[in-house]
């Protein structure tokens, strides 16, 4: 007789439904004691609407939910929280003007009579800290720590309330490499401790390395669970899109032509540190090129990025589109003027979340005679857009264009502000993580597009942490390390550990500008 599997939590015949669209269509998942299994799947497939409904966010329309065989009914995060189900969410839920130390606690303050016994929370919380190696500052506030260190609260958050079952929501799409190796390690740690673990994601490699089994989602339905050993990254990337997915990015020689950009002498100064974050860095992009700029977090990407679209005031330096000095233009007259821009954070800077799909799609050209009249918008001609763009970049939203940016996937979110600063037709695009939060096929169709506009004579300049992306994408690749470009590297003469070396400052360049 074969013996039986030992599950701790099953999601038995889940159906799930929203205005539009069937999130979740008779969806099984079954979570064995102490194994990290995946839910793998495309942009928008169901993945977190189904662990959403296992947190008790959202309470499904059939099916059930058994906890070490028994049914139960889980109608808010506390039900969960009661079960032992804790949830580390895509975007994460902390309070960014409160500590690390109370974001960890809060709903869950140790009591001492009527006053929060600060002493007995920091203790556990240092504890938990040094056992599974997620050293945090208590102190520190959220707004000032960087998104890896976020992330180690949430974590903290779970173990602090006990939790035996985890849920991952897309943890490494924030992450540097060094950061997702680091989480990688602290799973493992989770899992010899005993606990089990729901990761949700869709980088294919990340599973290969730490999951036991997988389960596939495509479009709401369940496609199928495998153990991940006896399976291979071209066929769970054909489960999950249900098609052969290229992954080696095939292009033509590049052709560069005149200038577009030139950053000359830039220095800009942080606000909160008040120290040069960008310091003296001058290159140029051209037209028909993808210049990227490759750097670990922090080395002052951001804040280049920030100054070249005018986000941010410069110290020092210019820059200039065309050969127009541009250095103290507005954001709108550079919009307007040439540059398209995929911010790093599509929530603060993307989009505007309470706007529906329709609106946010022509954001950045509403104010132009295509999009309004005599101060009016023309609806019906924002609405024909939204149409062409949502079909043409297969954004999946419930209800087209009326849908509520908030309510859509973050891969779909993202996949909108890609299309919308494409089809602008700007002559500079600069894109920043730009394939971060999506599946490979829709990674493959983004790449192919960034490089059809090299192709089409646009200049693009990227920001990437993704080194294969960096390789494989651009022409010229520049190294960023504590503000300066340390290096100019030819991606056909170099690899992924010589890229390490630099942007770690164990290698120093020659670069001049």
């Amino acid at each position: 007789m074969v013996g039986t599997v030992n599950y701790i939590i099953e999601m038995l015949h889940i159906t799930k439904e929203f205005p539009g669209v069937k999130a979740n269509d008779d969806v099984t998942l079954q979570l064995q004691k102490g194994e990290v299994h995946a839910l793998l799947g495309e942009n928008g497939a169901g993945k977190s609407t189904l662990m959403s409904v296992l947190f008790g966010l959202y309470q499904p329309d059939s099916g059930e939910i058994r906890k070490n065989g028994q049914v139960v009914h889980i109608k808010n995060p506390n039900d969960a929280n009661e079960l032992g189900i804790g949830m580390v969410h895509q975007h994460f839920k902390l309070v960014e003007n409160f500590t690390v130390l109370d974001n960890i606690i809060l709903g869950f303050e140790p009591m001492k009579g009527v006053f929060i016994n600060r002493e007995e929370a920091r203790k556990k919380v240092l504890e938990l800290s040094e056992t599974y190696k997620l050293h945090i500052n208590p102190d520190a506030l959220i707004e000032d720590i960087s998104v890896g260190m976020q992330q180690r609260v949430e974590i903290l958050k779970m173990l602090y309330r006990e939790n035996e079952i985890l849920i991952f929501d897309e943890p490494t799409a924030v992450l540097t490499p060094q950061e997702i190796d680091e989480l990688m390690g602290i799973m493992r740690n989770l899992i010899k401790e005993g606990k089990s673990i729901i990761f949700i994601t869709h980088k294919l490699n990340e599973i290969m390395k730490i999951s036991d089994r997988c389960t596939v989602l495509r479009r709401g339905k369940l496609i199928g669970t495998v153990e991940t050993n006896k399976t291979s990254i071209p066929e769970l990337s054909k489960m999950m899109v249900g098609r052969d997915v290229q992954f080696t990015i095939e292009k033509k020689l590049a052709k560069p032509k005149e200038v577009v950009l030139a950053v000359e002498d830039l220095s800009v100064i942080s606000p909160l540190s008040n120290k040069h974050v960008v310091d003296d860095v001058s290159f140029t992009v051209r037209k028909g090129e993808v210049v990227c700029i490759a750097g670990i977090e922090g080395n002052g990407q951001s804040e280049l990025i920030y100054a070249i679209t005018g986000m941010m005031k410069t110290a020092a330096g210019r820059v200039l589109l065309h050969g127009e000095d541009v250095t103290n233009k507005s954001i709108r007259y550079r919009n307007d003027n040439g540059i398209s821009h995929v911010p790093e954070d599509r929530h603060k800077y993307g989009l505007i979340l309470d706007y529906n799909l329709a609106y946010n799609l022509a954001l950045k050209q509403y104010h132009t005679p295509r999009f309004q009249n005599y101060g009016f918008l023309k609806l019906d001609a924002i609405k024909a857009y939204a149409e062409k763009l949502i079909e043409q970049y297969d954004i999946r939203s419930g209800q087209g264009g009326v849908t509520i940016a908030r309510s859509m996937s973050g891969g779909n979110q993202q996949k909108a502000i890609i299309a919308r600063e494409i089809d602008k037709g700007s002559d500079l695009l600069v894109a920043v993580q730009v394939t971060r939060g999506l599946d490979v096929g829709a990674i493959e169709y983004i790449h192919s597009q960034i490089l059809k506009e090299r192709d089409n004579g646009k200049a693009v300049l990227m920001v990437s942490l993704e080194l294969d992306e960096v390789l494989s994408l651009s022409d010229r690749i520049l190294v960023m390390y504590e503000g300066k470009i340390v290096a100019e590297l030819d991606p056909k003469l170099t690899n992924e550990e010589e890229l390490g070396l630099y942007m770690t400052g164990g290698k120093a360049g020659t670069y001049h500008g």
